[in-house]
């Protein structure tokens, strides 16, 4: 489902960095969806032939980073190929996330199934998380959605809880997925710009949402609320669309460094 949405989660990065926080992210090609991450970076002028130690400079500059995982990491590049062939969500979409190249100790992870929420965040709090929110919305979205309830484990060093979050607990309008829905790489960045340009609509709420919850993870706000308000004045103030446009302008730069004019 969650498939033909634009990149929320690629406009959140932009939104929690705009917030204070510091986003590695990751992400691969489109494989089972319409775009991808990098398919929809690359529009947006971003150059990802980059290595890890410039994208930690991203990331220390602007405070966001994109890593691919091909370049980034050993294990995933010998699954790229079977994955490709699949096209479906498999072991290795929760592999991907679980082996996060830069080691992440607080994220929002979504999973694919209902059934995963708690063992995932079970595994991470193991693994030596610090806050970590595993997400699965029952309109099958991995993602927290403005079209239905969304199921959180939320995890931090001593406990792991369960929770159920709706969109009007944040005074959100319920909206179906078909009014994220996008058909192309170019429709996607779109709507990117749409919401980083301060355009009201679901697609504004389902960022804010996911960007306020990023947010409260990263440290920077004491509840899921207040991130999300946070995260509505950072796209507010123009701060997250300009977030996109440094990225760009310091990967253009990086892409000169590696003589790949």
């Amino acid at each position: 489902h969650g498939s033909r949405t634009f990149n929320i989660s690629t406009t959140v990065a932009f939104v929690l960095a705009a917030a204070g926080g510091k986003v590695a992210k990751h992400g691969n090609r489109s494989v089972s969806s319409v775009s991808g991450s990098a398919d929809v970076l690359e529009a947006a002028g971003v150059y990802l032939g980059i290595s890890p130690q410039q994208v930690a400079r991203c990331v220390e500059t602007i405070g966001v980073g994109f890593m691919f995982a091909p370049a980034h990491h050993s294990a995933m590049k010998h699954a790229i190929g079977p994955r490709k062939e699949m096209g479906v969500r498999t072991v290795f979409n929760l592999l991907g996330p679980l082996t996060n190249p830069a080691g992440a100790k607080r994220q929002v992870m979504g999973v694919y199934s209902r059934h995963w929420v708690r063992p995932i965040a079970e595994v991470l709090q193991r693994l030596g998380c610090e806050h970590v929110l595993v997400v699965h919305a029952a309109d099958g979205m991995d993602e927290i959605s403005i079209g239905a309830e969304t199921f959180v484990a939320e995890a931090t060093p001593t406990e792991v809880k369960e929770y159920v979050i709706q969109p009007e607990d944040f005074g959100m309008a319920r909206a179906s997925l078909d009014s994220l829905a996008v058909s192309s790489v170019e429709d996607s960045l779109a709507t990117i710009k749409a919401v980083l340009g301060k355009e009201p609509g679901p697609a504004a709420d389902i960022v804010a949402l996911n960007a306020g919850a990023a947010i409260y993870v990263a440290g920077l706000a004491d509840s899921i609320k207040e991130g999300v308000a946070l995260a509505q004045d950072a796209i507010g103030s123009g701060l997250a669309y300009a977030k996109l446009n440094e990225l760009a302008q310091l990967s253009k730069v990086f892409q000169q460094e590696n003589g790949c004019e």
